[in-house]
């Protein structure tokens, strides 16, 4: 069995919420998130915070970012036990974070090293 990474991605993730609004997504994500477990195939993940980024490029130049020059963000990850990737995709298709406009969530096959 191999591991695939489900990046959540969000077109506009700078955009407010309202506290109940971001609540519901939560409670969502951990629903989701419970049934994949439950089928002993979650790995683990972790929301990403818009606080705190920086970009490192050649020359050891850093800036504080990226937001102020994409539109989209990258909001958390999970990993997960997939036969496949299209397993790992019935996965994605299922994840909240897909209710969002022009959302999306990426697959990627984790290599091993």
């Amino acid at each position: 069995m191999d591991e695939y990474i489900l990046i959540f991605r969000h077109e506009d993730g700078l955009k407010v919420a309202s506290p109940e609004q971001i609540e519901i997504w939560m409670r969502q994500t951990r629903d989701w998130m419970d049934g994949i477990a439950a089928r002993n195939k979650l790995s683990g993940g972790n929301g990403i915070p818009f606080a705190e980024a920086r970009v490192v490029r050649p020359n050891n130049i850093v800036t504080n970012g990226p937001f102020g020059k994409i539109k989209e963000t990258i909001g958390g990850y999970i990993i997960v036990k997939a036969d496949s990737v299209d397993e790992a995709v019935e996965f994605a298709k299922g994840c909240p974070v897909l209710q969002g406009e022009g959302n999306s969530v990426e697959v990627r096959k984790i290599a091993k090293h």
